[in-house]
């Protein structure tokens, strides 16, 4: 009996002595990877992009992009309809920016098909190919083509638009006998609160307005009447783009000025002593620059 007690404590001894196991970890997963997101293109960024040439942004000391589509509202997430485009000097700001934030660039350009003279509508043609193929390039996103004429239809889905922009174009559409068409153009295709930007070259007041504006100037009342006729509400002016340098009484019209700095008229007609420098000096055109906005509701 008593070698039993022994045994046991001895066993009871032994169990106390030997270290208990250790449990195994739990399994520990992966952190996922953190992503952080990258900031939206500013405006500031867009204008100063490699996808603009040095050429272009030469230039800016006298268009001010920045302070202009600032001036209009402008944000990145919107959709906007740049009525003829021409080369893309504004194109190459807005899509790059716009397919950053979110936004949609519609570029209404010119109309082929409305054009009778069978090689100026070749011309234009391919003028539309070489503008398209150019912006296929995914770097200015994805840009919805329409186009304007005395013909044309909408521009974009009729109210889906936040803000409708034309540069230097009125004084074309004078000539043409169809400007009052781009006002009615440009409301349909807005929401209500959209925005039309207006920039043109401006007549003083006090300087007959030719109706087929062939000096490419306009009186700026004009631009407001029709706009208003329209059925847009003023929504303020701007200066930035003001030249008080520029008399708009130029030989050649506005052409005499850079960058085309025209040394003959389109009837090939040319002026005795004709000085480039002169016009060099003055600089780009004296421009209006007008906001406007289309109501929010009808009023009955």
């Amino acid at each position: 009996m008593r070698s039993l007690l022994l045994v046991a404590a001895s066993a009871l001894a032994l169990a106390a002595c030997t270290p208990a196991k250790t449990p195994a970890p739990a399994s520990v997963e992966a952190a996922a990877p953190v992503v952080e997101e990258k900031p939206a293109m500013t405006l500031n960024q867009a204008v100063a992009s490699d996808l603009r040439s040095a050429e272009e942004k030469a230039r800016d000391v006298w268009r001010h992009p920045v302070e202009t589509l600032t001036f209009f509202g402008l944000t990145s997430d919107m959709k906007v309809v740049e009525v003829w485009p021409g080369g893309g000097w504004y194109t190459n700001i807005l899509a790059p920016w716009l397919a950053d934030g979110g936004g949609t660039l519609v570029a209404a350009g010119f109309d082929a098909a409305s054009i009778e003279d069978a090689e100026r509508r070749a011309r234009t043609e391919t003028r539309i190919a070489e503008f398209k193929a150019t912006y296929a390039d995914p770097k200015f996103g994805t840009i919805e083509h329409s186009a304007f004429s005395a013909a044309s239809g909408p521009l974009t889905a009729p109210g889906t638009a936040d803000a409708v922009l034309t540069f230097r174009n009125v004084h074309n559409w004078m000539s043409g006998g169809y400007t009052e068409k781009f006002f009615a153009d440009a409301y349909a295709a807005l929401k209500p609160g959209g925005i039309l930007g207006v920039e043109e070259h401006r007549l003083p007041s006090a300087q007959t307005q030719d109706p087929t504006a062939s000096s490419g100037y306009v009186h700026e009342d004009y631009v407001k009447t029709l706009a208003i006729a329209a059925g847009f509400e003023f929504a303020g002016s701007s200066e930035v783009n003001a030249n008080l340098a520029d008399t708009a009484d130029h030989p050649f019209g506005v052409w005499t000025l850079p960058p085309n700095l025209a040394a003959t008229g389109r009837d090939g007609k040319t002026v005795e002593g004709f000085d480039p420098e002169t016009y060099k000096a003055i600089g780009e055109s004296d421009r209006m620059t007008l906001k406007f906005r289309k109501p929010e509701a009808t009023t009955p």
